[in-house]
Formats: C-alpha cells, sequence, structure tokens
C-alpha cells in the first residue's frame, strides 16, 4: 500500500539523506526484491536497498569488492537462448504455456503480439496496462506480452520491473514466464536456480496483481493473476526448450511480507543515528562505522544474492557468529549464538544441561573423543 503523501516525502528525503547528497539512488529490480525475500530479517540491506544505494560500489569502498553477478558468456548465452524460444512470434513459448498451464484452452494460432515501445519506463508501463485493459476486453484469445514493463510500489515509490515475458490465456488469466539459461536435466534442474527464478517471478505476479486490482477498480472483474508461472530452460545439455510449471504461492506470501515490511524502514532509519550516511565517497573509517550501526543477518546463501556478502561474512567471521555456518545449523544449536558458545558448551564449560542442543553437542564430542581414543590405541 502507498504510503501517505507527507510521510512518503519524509521518508523519501530521509532514503535520500541516507543515501548521499547528489547521489542518484539506484533502482531496485526484481532479482534484489527477490534477494530480500530470500534473507527477510537483514535490516542492512533493507535500509541499503530501501535508499538506493549502490552495494556494489559500497563493498569497494569498505574493501570487500563483490564478485556477485553473470559473467558476460552467460548474459549472451541467455539472450540467444530466450531469441530462440520467443522466435515465430513467440510460437514455441506460447506451445508451452498451453502444454504445461492451460491443455483446456484452444490451441494458440495466431497470437497477438503487442508492440510494447514506449519512451521511458513510465511510458512502457503505461504501455503494458494499456495492452493488458485490451486483452481483458476482448477474451477468447492468446496474446504475449514480450518484455513488459510492470510497476511495484516499494517504500512509497515505484520499482519499475520486466519479466522475460506475460501470456493472457483465452480465458482473461495471466501467466508469468521466466526464461533461464541453466538446464533442465531429465525433467528437474538445480533446486536452489529453481528457487531464486520462483522468488523472481513472484515479485512479477505481485506487480501483476496490481495492475489486475486497478482494471477491477473500474467496474470489470479483475483478471486473474495464475500463481503457477512457467519456467523455460534448456533440455538437458542441448539449446532446445523445456518448461516446468512452478507453484510460487509460498514465494509470493514471503515476498508479499518483506515488501509490507520494507515499506515501513522508516522505522529501521529513524533508529540510525543522525547524519549516518552511506556514500561510498566517505572516509572508509566513517564510512565502516556506518554500515556496521545496522544490524546485518549473514548467510551462506547472501554469497550469491547480495554485493555485501564478503564485507559481512568477514564481519560475522570475526565474531564467531554461527550464522556464517548456515542457517541450518544455527536453528540447530538454539541459544547458542557464537562458535566460542557452542565449544563452552562442548566441553562442558557452559550452557544448560537440560537444553537439547547443549546435550547433542556433549554427546557429539564425547563420542569424538572415544572414537580419537580407540585410533590412537
Amino acid at each position: 500500500m502507498p504510503l501517505p503523501r507527507t510521510r512518503g516525502t519524509a521518508l523519501r528525503q530521509r532514503l535520500a539523506e541516507l543515501r548521499g547528497s547528489g547521489v542518484p539512488a539506484k533502482a531496485l529490480d526484481a532479482r534484489a526484491l527477490a534477494a530480500l525475500a530470500a534473507n527477510p530479517g537483514c535490516a542492512r540491506r533493507a535500509i541499503l536497498d530501501g535508499a538506493g544505494v549502490n552495494k556494489a560500489a559500497l563493498a569497494s569502498a569498505l574493501g570487500a569488492p563483490s564478485a556477485f553477478g553473470q559473467s558476460q558468456f552467460a548474459l549472451t548465452r541467455g539472450n540467444a537462448f530466450e531469441a530462440k524460444v520467443k522466435a515465430d512470434g513467440g510460437a514455441e513459448l506460447l506451445r508451452l504455456v498451453h502444454d504445461k498451464l492451460d491443455r483446456s484452452a484452444e490451441p494458440p494460432a495466431d497470437a497477438r503480439v503487442p508492440d510494447l515501445t514506449a519512451a521511458g519506463p513510465r511510458g512502457r508501463t503505461a504501455r503494458t496496462e494499456l495492452e493488458l485493459r485490451e486483452a481483458a476486453a476482448h477474451p477468447g484469445a492468446w496474446t504475449l506480452l514480450d518484455h513488459p514493463m510492470l510497476a511495484l510500489d516499494v517504500a512509497g515509490s515505484p520499482a519499475f520491473l520486466e519479466p522475460d515475458a506475460v501470456v493472457v490465456h483465452p480465458d482473461g488469466s495471466w501467466t508469468v514466464v521466466e526464461i533461464k539459461s541453466f538446464p533442465l536435466l531429465d525433467g528437474s534442474a538445480d533446486p536452489a536456480k529453481v528457487g531464486a527464478a520462483a522468488r523472481q517471478a513472484a515479485v512479477y505476479v505481485l506487480a501483476l496483481e496490481e495492475v489486475a486490482a486497478r482494471l477491477g477498480a473500474e467496474g470489470a472483474p479483475a483478471p486473474r493473476v495464475r500463481h503457477r508461472v512457467l519456467l523455460v530452460c534448456p533440455r538437458d545439455f542441448s539449446n532446445l526448450p523445456a518448461a516446468s510449471a512452478v507453484d510460487i504461492r509460498k514465494q509470493r506470501a514471503v515476498t508479499a511480507r518483506q515488501l509490507a515490511r520494507l515499506t515501513r524502514i522508516e522505522d529501521i532509519a529513524g533508529a540510525l543515528p543522525e547524519g549516518t550516511c552511506f556514500s561510498p565517497e566517505l572516509p572508509a573509517e566513517e564510512l565502516t562505522a556506518a554500515v556496521e550501526s545496522v544490524p546485518a543477518t549473514y548467510a551462506p546463501e547472501c554469497l550469491s544474492a547480495c554485493e555485501l556478502a564478503f564485507h559481512c561474512r568477514a564481519r560475522s567471521r570475526q565474531e564467531g557468529a554461527v550464522t556464517s555456518l548456515g542457517r541450518p545449523v544455527r536453528a540447530e544449536l538454539g541459544g547458542l549464538t557464537t562458535v566460542e558458545d557452542v565449544l563452552a558448551a562442548a566441553r562442558g564449560e557452559a550452557g544448560d544441561p537440560d537444553d537439547p542442543a547443549v546435550a547433542a553437542l556433549r554427546r557429539a564430542a564425547a563420542l569424538r573423543a572415544e572414537a580419537l581414543e580407540a585410533a590412537c590405541r
């Protein structure tokens, strides 16, 4: 929900101060919003993304440059595969949508592929919404929107998003299509990569739901945004497209909750010391203090999703935080939050013996000691 005008204006001014005077905001995209959903407890990422801070430049200024991002080779390969999937007016893409998601409909033939060209992201967003409204007014036909532009309200400002494609079914419902260059091997793909694609698609679904709600407010029935998206990837080690339907209801719910939290980042900003600024132009010591004033929730998964991951990992290791070992390990250790606490509990020097985590650690330590003793005989 958009912030009230006066409150939203004050928040935007505060975020501009955090970003640095005259520093342009880095626009949020679907990958960034999906990464927020993957680590919803990280206040540091929330405030930096909300303020539009360039985290790659920030990481370099902190002395921990990021290796995050796709290689040029991967981008080229992905673009070539996407062009193949969308060739001939998207005939193969529409066939996959029909086969995986809507077999009861008439097979796609002579589908509409409207031109979405317009000036600037706002113009493209308006053009996309116009074509979606046009498709809703004329049910019974297939429509393929190639690289539409959607807007999603984030912290009172629009984030412009560009899905690979959106398909309008003959019944008027809408499907998000994600095209990726990682392979489907024997019908399945890397779960981590599928999960990332699902979180990204969930962002697009939320943006489409806002468009559908606006169309419904005009008096016509609101179009249905499908919560099963189509993931298109190369089949095995070929360049032939294969597809899988992915249910993103869980990812959508998590992303919606995180975005709702992000629209309240004034709470995080309000807790920061006056004069805090994250401009990479600041002296290293001052910049480090500003970044460390916001708590982070580091996990190994951050290495593939956040430009500040190397900096946060180094700090996490210095503090001996068990989160650096991964979320599953952290969940098993209960109230033991540092590696030193864990070792002390295992040695019997600290911890409640009735705590299941402490008891398991002491049992594991005893078994290790027995194994080492036996090996030395």
